[in-house]
């Protein structure tokens, strides 16, 4: 059968059936290891940006408590195959036992990623007030690899998508992480920027938008960074809310299926990766926590840190639903960016 009967078939006998997919074009997805550690704690944050998965805002009181983050290092300890610990949020740095949890995992020998908004360094703490100006200098001091979402670079589309003032804001953040030696070219210290589509779109290229966010912010800012990743805006939560609101959904789903590329679904970050919640459950991905679709075992039993199993979590069945058609659309989507 052609790719487009394929997709047709899929689409009259489910919609937009992810899995239905797969099993038409012979594709499994087995997890096929844990390298990464991602862990969100918390979903407080000083933005509410209209494509947030995560609804994060400074309304949020959602955090992953001590007993946790304890059980995440101790998980790290026991396993040296998992060597990274990607931090999220929410904003990560809100959360009081941010510093440590980098400092103890670093100590470990682990390579700590932090998705970090840019503007948390000049707002601070949306309750206490509290300066996180001090950020970069940490970053530095632990090698911290710090992962930026950054929509364009221009001030409207930014700010369409983040909230007014943002963009300003994130050029001073990175002139700050430029100044501990972050993008520059030798020092080690990666500063890895995001894109996301403004509005219902498949991203561009990546390596096209890479050269172009390079340019533009050398010539106008004098800025440097490592890499862009590119991401696709996953239909859920607010994003999915925003489409609903407009009228959109059923084009940009209609969108995702037609631009399916079934050589970016082997590349999937969920193969390698598993996602803690704030109560510490285990999940597939980022994407599917917010959904809240527990990972679970052979036997269905939802996965938790605190009864943690290297082999049980990795024996799992890997959960899809039709948001995962964003993961393999076009290039393909990942916490990494682009995945062909």
């Amino acid at each position: 059968m052609s790719a487009v009967l394929q997709i047709k078939a899929v689409r009259e006998k489910s919609k937009f059936d992810f899995e239905a997919l797969l099993r038409a074009r012979g594709i499994e997805l087995p997890p096929l290891s844990i390298d990464t550690l991602q862990v969100n704690l918390t979903r407080l944050c000083n933005q509410v940006c209209r494509h947030c998965h995560v609804d994060a805002s400074p309304q949020r009181t959602e955090m992953l408590l001590p007993e946790g983050i304890a059980r995440c290092l101790e998980i790290l300890e026991r396993h040296p195959q998992i060597g990274k610990l990607d931090l999220t949020g929410g904003a990560p740095e809100l959360h009081p036992g941010f510093d440590a949890f980098v400092a103890r995992a670093v100590a470990l020998g682990k390579h700590v990623m932090v998705r970090h908004n840019l503007t948390v360094q000049l707002d601070g703490h949306p309750w206490t007030g509290e300066s996180k100006e001090y950020l970069p200098q940490f970053f530095a001091r632990h090698r911290v690899e710090v992962i930026s979402s950054l929509p364009y670079y221009q001030e409207h589309f930014t700010d369409a998508q983040r909230g007014s003032g943002v963009f300003g804001k994130s050029m001073e953040a990175m002139q700050r992480l430029n100044k501990e030696g972050y993008g520059v070219v030798g020092s080690g210290l990666l500063l890895n920027l995001v894109y996301n589509p403004v509005g219902p779109y498949l991203p561009a290229t990546q390596a096209g938008l890479e050269a172009g966010y390079k340019r533009e912010l050398r010539d106008k800012f004098g800025l440097v960074f490592n890499s862009l990743y590119t991401i696709t805006n996953m239909p859920i939560n607010r994003f999915r809310l925003h489409l609903d609101k407009s009228g959109q959904f059923e084009a940009y789903m209609e969108k995702l299926l037609a631009a399916f590329n079934p050589a970016t679904a082997g590349g999937v970050m969920c193969r390698s990766l598993i996602s803690v919640g704030h109560d510490g459950r285990i999940y597939d991905c980022d994407f599917n926590q917010m959904l809240e679709m527990d990972a679970t075992d052979a036997r269905g039993k939802a996965l938790s840190i605190f009864d943690f199993d290297f082999e049980r979590v990795l024996g799992r069945r890997i959960r899809f639903d039709d948001h995962c058609l964003g993961c393999t659309a076009g290039a393909g989507s990942s916490c990494g960016g682009a995945t062909a």
